[in-house]
């Protein structure tokens, strides 16, 4: 299948031990050709194609895909494929190390880290989804700007009237209640404002003072207010969705560099900007999976869980629950009925230890349809 999305891979130590190049193979391979051998799981990662068989292994040739390139350039190796983990380059479970703790995987380098090792202590609550290493939030410094509104918040929407306020569209005007009161004494009561002299008050008008703007300027800005007092909403929307990025809003604010590891919560990816250029730094940083909800490790065990249960899905019972009353008990009686008459016909053969044959199948089946036309040739219909 080539670079598969994500996949439990395993490294083997004892066709490619220390020393020589690191390879991957996937946990089919690990049972048809190395199920004698000392292997490292590397749990999952991501964009890896199976080396089983080809160059890196002198001596093995793959039982289940002989005809493999000679390299994979695209697959990614680390320490792990000697089973070395951490920054401490020490093997889980470790022998020496007598101090309880739990290994959390960066979903950046896909390596694997002790939790003392992180630069900051995991939440005890255990309450965070994903992990960024200490060196991979240095290599994607912009994370930093979406961790300071991460940390046990989710990142706020850019609203409406900040987008086209930074568009140079909208003025906001505000007042307080005491403004509100001192103009409702001037007026000498209550002012009803119409619909459209309220939204009037959002834009800038012209001065309309001899020599100040020409006609066409004047009928040009009008039909613009009138167009935006019309559609405000739907300009908002638009100019929020394409003309902004949330990550240049959110370095605008202030936030702390610090050199440790960070913790997010679920679908925290969704929040990330996907503006033109920040898809682009993305791409340059070859981080561009950050996007993509289905990289997660949750992702692919969820995937995994659903075709499990697939797998275990009964297609008689997909079949009935498609059917009205009438046509499941009809169905039920029919299988019954095979059932019987098969057993009872290939019991027959158990009991003179002869071998069933192609021919004998067809004879039965051939009978029981026979049985079946004659049955219901005898049924008779009446109406009221």
């Amino acid at each position: 299948q080539g670079a598969v999305k994500r996949q439990a891979l395993y490294a083997c130590s004892t066709c490619t031990p220390p020393g020589a190049e690191p390879a991957g193979i996937c946990l089919a391979c690990s049972y048809e050709c190395h199920g004698t051998h000392r292997l490292f799981e590397l749990y999952t990662k991501r964009n890896f194609r199976c080396d089983c068989g080809n160059s890196k292994f002198k001596n093995l040739q793959c039982k289940l895909l002989p005809e493999k390139g000679k390299v994979n350039s695209g697959n990614k190796y680390n320490d792990n494929f000697y089973g070395l983990y951490c920054t401490c380059k020490r093997p889980y479970p470790d022998p020496e190390d007598e101090i309880p703790d739990e290994m959390i995987q960066c979903i950046v380098c896909e390596d694997w880290f002790h939790g003392r090792h992180l630069g900051a202590v995991p939440p005890e609550s255990g309450d965070f989804h994903e992990m960024v290493c200490q060196a991979c939030m240095k290599h994607c410094h912009f994370l930093w700007a979406y961790a300071s509104c991460l940390a046990g918040k989710e990142i706020p929407p850019l609203t409406k009237a900040n987008s086209l306020e930074d568009a140079g569209i909208v003025q906001k005007v505000e007042e307080n209640e005491e403004q509100k009161k001192e103009i409702k004494k001037e007026s000498g009561g209550e002012h009803h404002d119409t619909k459209e002299e309220k939204q009037s008050e959002q834009f800038n008008e012209p001065s309309t003072s001899s020599g100040s703007a020409c006609p066409e300027f004047l009928n040009t800005y009008s039909y613009c207010c009138k167009f935006l007092q019309k559609f405000p909403m739907e300009i908002a929307e638009t100019t929020s969705e394409f003309s902004f990025c949330k990550l240049k809003e959110l370095q605008s604010k202030p936030f702390v560099k610090k050199d440790t590891a960070t913790f997010w919560p679920s679908n925290w990816r969704s929040k990330l900007c996907t503006c033109e250029d920040c898809l682009k730094m993305y791409s340059e940083l070859e981080v561009q999976f950050l996007t993509d909800e289905y990289d997660t490790v949750l992702a692919y065990e969820n995937k995994g869980t659903s075709d499990q249960e697939t797998e275990r899905r009964d297609p008689l019972m997909d079949t009935l629950n498609s059917m009205n009353r009438v046509q499941q008990v009809e169905l039920i009686c029919e299988y019954n009925d095979l059932k019987t008459e098969l057993t009872d016909y290939l019991r027959r053969f158990a009991d003179e230890g002869t071998v069933v044959k192609r021919e004998d199948i067809q004879h039965f089946f051939e009978e029981f349809q026979s049985r079946k036309r004659r049955r219901t040739d005898r049924m008779q219909y009446y109406c009221s």
